[in-house]
Order: structure tokens, then C-alpha cells, then sequence
């Protein structure tokens, strides 16, 4: 990895780090000499692949508004060392509950309090999270990206209506921002991940290759490298995207 001046060196605050599209992003980012603030409800997991991971994590709940706001004062407390400076914000956090037997919870299945759950962590806590952050993300001119799903334009298999529902929100919301934060210098962008291949692929995914015209799965690396490009400056004139990334799952 190169070794950047503390200075000088770029920083990623991102959410939902502990797995997946997480992991891969905290490498890409990474092996490019960024400094990454991951948060997760799990405290820094022993066994992840990169330098100054325990230093650089918070935990934080997304689920619970006051400890958002919370761990953003934190996040603030931290990026004052670099010159109160973020480049980029990714909200990769998201749940998606089943039923007690593993199926899809539909508008009729699913309780009220599990939509605000859902919503909770899907939607308001990137809108307070960059809302938070813009003071930081101004003054480095950064980017915020939002990770929607190929769920939030279609009904998914898999993808419970509370979570398909939050996510086509995200990306509306996602052209809000791109209109509110651009006047600041900061970029908001989306990208729509399709069939992703991670430990957490429900049962039964295979089948859906039959409707990617790439006929396999997506990989987290793959993602990464997307998030990358909108963080950095080869996206300098993107705004208010939503980047597909499904193999053309939805063409």
C-alpha cells in the first residue's frame, strides 16, 4: 500500500464494513492509501484484512436514531485530526428481515414496527449521516454514495417489501441530495447492486442466473471498484446517478 502523508491522505467513512460489499470497498480503498472509518453493529471483527482496522472502527446501531447521532459526533471528533476533512461517505448498510422460516415478508406479512426498523436503518440514518457529515464532506469537495438494489425497481424473490421499498426510496432520495448537496461541492451518486455473490445469498439465487444475460453472479470486488470510481475523480461530472451493477439483470 502506498504511504501517504497523514495530511494528504484521503479518508472513506463507510457503513455496514463487517461483510461483503463492505470488505471488498475497505480493500479497494485501501490498497489506494485511503484511511477508512468503518462502522457496524459488531465491533471490529479479529480476522479483517486491512492495517488500522480497530483504531478506525465504530460501532454504532443505525437502528437507533440517538446512537446515529451519537457515533456521528464521534465520526466529526475523529476527521478534526486530519483537518476536519471526509472524501467520500457510503452508506452500504441495510437489512432485510425473513420470516421465521426464511421466506420473503410481504406488505400484508410484515409488522409496523419491522417496516420502521427497516426504514430506520435503509433510509434515515444515510440522510442523517450525510446531513452530519456535509460540513466535512464540504471542505474536501467530497462524494457520498448510496447502495440501493435492483430490488428497489422490481418485485425480488427474495427481497422482503420492507427492504425493496426503503431502497427505491434511497434512490429517490439519492436525487434529493445530488440537487441539495451540489451547491456544497459534494457529489451524491447511487449504484444498484444486482446478484451479488456474498455469504449472505439466499437460497435459490442460482436460479435467477438464467435472467442475467452475463449468466453468473456479481462479485463484491466487482462492486467495489464502482463505488470507487463515483468517490474519486475520474466521476467529477456524475451527480444524481444510480449505477446499475447486475450483468443486465434488468434490461
Amino acid at each position: 500500500m502506498t504511504v501517504i502523508p497523514n495530511e494528504e491522505r484521503k479518508t472513506l467513512i463507510l457503513t455496514g464494513a463487517s461483510r461483503g460489499i463492505g470488505h471488498a470497498t475497505v480493500k479497494r480503498f485501501s490498497s489506494a492509501g485511503w484511511r477508512v472509518i468503518t462502522c457496524s453493529r459488531h465491533p471490529f471483527p479479529e480476522n479483517c484484512p486491512w492495517e488500522a482496522g480497530p483504531e478506525d472502527h465504530i460501532q454504532v446501531d443505525l437502528s437507533d436514531s440517538k446512537n446515529t447521532l451519537d457515533a456521528i459526533g464521534e465520526m466529526r471528533d475523529r476527521l478534526k485530526a486530519q483537518g476536519s476533512r471526509l472524501n467520500a461517505l457510503v452508506n452500504n448498510a441495510g437489512i432485510s428481515p425473513k420470516s421465521e422460516d426464511g421466506n420473503r415478508l410481504g406488505t400484508i406479512e410484515m409488522e409496523v414496527k419491522d417496516w420502521q426498523w427497516v426504514f430506520q436503518v435503509n433510509f434515515f440514518a444515510p440522510v442523517m449521516l450525510a446531513r452530519g457529515l456535509l460540513e466535512e464532506l464540504s471542505a474536501a469537495e467530497g462524494a457520498v454514495v448510496n447502495v440501493t438494489s435492483i430490488a428497489g425497481s422490481r418485485v425480488h424473490p427474495f427481497a422482503g417489501a420492507a427492504y425493496s421499498t426503503s431502497k427505491a426510496a434511497l434512490a429517490s432520495l439519492t436525487r434529493e441530495m445530488a440537487n441539495d448537496f451540489a451547491p456544497h461541492g459534494v457529489r451524491v451518486n447511487a449504484i444498484s447492486p444486482g446478484e451479488i455473490d456474498t455469504a449472505i445469498l439466499s437460497p435459490g439465487t442460482d436460479k435467477l442466473l438464467e435472467e442475467i444475460p452475463m449468466h453468473r453472479l456479481g462479485t463484491p470486488e466487482e462492486v467495489a471498484k464502482a463505488i470507487y470510481f463515483l468517490c474519486t475523480d475520474q466521476s467529477s461530472y456524475v451527480n444524481g446517478a444510480e449505477l446499475h451493477i447486475n450483468g443486465g439483470q434488468h434490461v
